[in-house]
């Protein structure tokens, strides 16, 4: 199996300790692109495989675009493309420009949120190669399973079996990524 075609290995375990001592192991021989999977959250995993949130910086982004926008198109329309004097105000008034900046926002925010969130997950994905594999049903009943993914630079297939192999596991298989 060549490397493009391999999404990883992965190391099934039936004990929640030694599924974070494997990830310690991993992340002290180089490893960063691998995924653990547990019935249930266990702490010391997210210390061991941070992760990085996009996700509140796409809706801050999506919020002032949306402002922006608001800001932009009121302005426009009222100061330059159809200015009308409405009992003496100035054609720029901007308190009168704060609901609609506001509900812009929020939509723009709203959507930016949908949007990100499905790019983040990796949608659309029909798929996820792991649930291809009849040994990894185990994980929602009580097992444990750690995943060093191929396309982490540090991959060698024989280097990465072989370290897992080495911390106790109940198996270790190699998934294909179709």
């Amino acid at each position: 199996m060549t490397a493009s075609e391999l999404y990883g290995v992965v190391a099934s375990f039936d004990d929640p300790e030694k599924l974070v001592n494997a990830a310690k192991a991993a992340r002290e021989h180089g490893y960063r692109r691998m995924e653990a999977y547990s019935p249930y959250p266990i702490a010391e995993l997210s210390e061991i495989i941070p992760r990085i949130n996009l996700l509140p910086a796409i809706v801050l982004l999506g919020g002032l675009t949306g402002a922006a926008t608001a800001w932009i198109m009121q302005y426009y329309i009222a100061a330059k493309d159809f200015p009308t004097n409405i009992g003496g105000r100035p054609l720029y008034s901007w308190p009168a420009f704060i609901p609609i900046l506001f509900e812009l926002a929020v939509l723009f925010a709203a959507c930016a949120a949908f949007f990100g969130m499905l790019v983040l997950c990796g949608f659309p994905r029909p798929h996820f190669p792991l649930f291809n594999s009849p040994r990894f049903a185990g994980v929602s009943s009580g097992r444990f399973y750690l995943c060093i993914e191929a396309r982490d630079s540090a991959f060698r297939v024989a280097n990465v079996t072989e370290l897992l192999e080495s911390l106790d596991p109940v198996e270790v298989w190699e998934v294909e990524n179709s």
